[in-house]
């Protein structure tokens, strides 16, 4: 007994042909002697017809009581029926039923809170199988551009002895007699990395410990990272668009019946694939929200409400550069022409899905650094080693970060980040 995946049967090929399929019930319904059993894979779902007067009259009871998510084994003649879901249904000459699934607790209806106590479950459905399928295919697309491209993956730690992106956002841990801390970001070691290999990346879970839980929050996510010697700021905004519009091709290229079984509109999405992307500088961006009515002041963070409204200007991703010092991390190079700002930029998803990549230039200038770490509060000596990269052979160089889930969010137009993931984390829960 040969199985097929339900996406290859979904084809004139194998109509009139016996096949044989396993899954797991989706939907079902008894009607006079014939069971109407919907099948799902991880490739799609078919329809399977029981009739009584060939597999007999006890399984087409046992089908009509039978719980959702039970596991099945299928054979039969393929047929076209333009009344079944997907066009072509399976009547059965042989039907089993490998696993039972008695009140299946996710129906239909239920709360937020409820789902995600039931997350191992829930995660079942045909939706959440077309975002992971499109998760795939960023990280995939990811990685391909940077192997493309001349750059190296590189492996670095999670745990960490200082802080990256502040103190306020780490999480302690215990490390044998001392404290350390789950990574932030993995752009410190990079910044170690480039001085034999030049051109790095990491795919690694990053943790922030936000108080807050908004739609795009998650306290653990995954981090694309990139660092380059030799390049300045322009240099990685480049490096930046050209790979979300690599990623954004490759999807509308290989998952463009995913996006459409979640409603995504295609168009939209096919403007991101268009090079370069526009650039704003933080000024611009005060100015055209006080024009839109937002009460901000220069020397103000964009938060999401902000992003929101200047991702209304733009029917494509678009950089915001040169923010004020004191609301951007120590490691980002001041603009020489002008010393209040950093040579740093966040690269903004349209549609109002706001920041996907922050990015900067780094400061390469060793006496500058140890100033900035001061400014910011921190030890020089729990820096010492970052600060050895500037005293011994320093470059220009720059890197960003791009949040997986956060491009996912956008790409697949999901309503809340805790979609893009299949656990995810923020305050207050950790289950399951």
């Amino acid at each position: 007994m040969i199985f097929q995946p339900i996406k290859q049967l979904l084809s004139e090929e194998y109509v009139g042909r016996r096949v044989c399929l396993r899954g797991w019930i989706y939907r079902r319904s008894v009607v006079g002697g014939k069971a109407f059993v919907r099948v799902r894979d991880s490739t799609g779902i078919i329809q399977v017809v029981v009739d009584e007067s060939n597999l007999g009259e006890e399984l087409v009871k046992t089908l009509k009581d039978i719980g959702l998510e039970a596991s099945v084994e299928a054979c039969g003649k393929l047929v076209k029926q333009p009344k079944a879901p997907t066009g072509f249904e399976v009547i059965a000459d042989y039907f089993n039923i490998v696993g039972t699934s008695r009140d299946f607790p996710i129906k239909g209806g239920e709360g937020v809170e409820y789902l995600l106590d039931n997350r191992h479950l829930v995660l079942r459905s045909p939706r959440y199988t077309a975002i992971w399928k499109i998760k795939h295919t960023v990280l995939e697309a990811g990685r391909e551009w940077f192997n493309k491209n001349g750059w190296w993956e590189v492996t670095p730690p999670i745990l960490t002895a200082s802080a990256c992106e502040g103190g306020a956002t780490l999480f302690p841990v215990q490390y044998f007699d001392k404290v350390a801390y789950l990574s932030q970001s993995a752009q410190l070691y990079l910044e170690v990395m480039i001085f034999s290999l030049e051109k790095v990346w990491s795919l690694t879970p990053s943790f922030r410990a936000e108080q807050s839980r908004t739609r795009r929050h998650l306290a653990e996510y995954w981090h694309l990272e990139a660092e380059a010697a030799w390049y300045d700021m322009n240099d990685m905004m480049k490096v930046a668009e050209e790979l979300v519009a690599h990623i954004v091709s490759r999807v509308l290229e290989e998952r463009r019946s995913e996006l459409e079984q979640l409603g995504r509109n295609i168009e939209s999405l096919k403007k991101a694939v268009e090079t370069p992307y526009p650039r704003i500088k933080y000024d611009e961006a005060i100015e055209i929200l006080q024009k839109k009515g937002l009460n901000i002041q220069w020397g103000a963070d964009l938060g999401a409400d902000e992003e929101r409204v200047l991702t209304q200007e733009f029917d494509k991703p678009f950089f915001v550069t040169h923010f004020p010092k004191e609301i951007k991390s120590f490691y980002m190079k001041l603009d020489p022409g002008n010393p209040r700002v950093v040579l740093g930029f966040d690269l903004l998803a349209p549609e109002g899905y706001g920041e996907i990549i922050g990015g900067s230039q780094r400061e390469d200038d060793y006496s500058k650094l140890v100033q900035r770490i001061i400014e910011s509060g921190y030890k020089v000596e729990d820096y010492k080693w970052y600060l050895d990269l500037r005293r011994y052979g320093s470059v220009v160089h720059s890197g960003f970060g791009l949040g997986v889930e956060r491009v996912l969010m956008w790409i697949a137009g999901l309503e809340h980040i805790r979609d893009a993931t299949p656990f995810p984390r923020f305050r207050g829960r950790i289950y399951p």
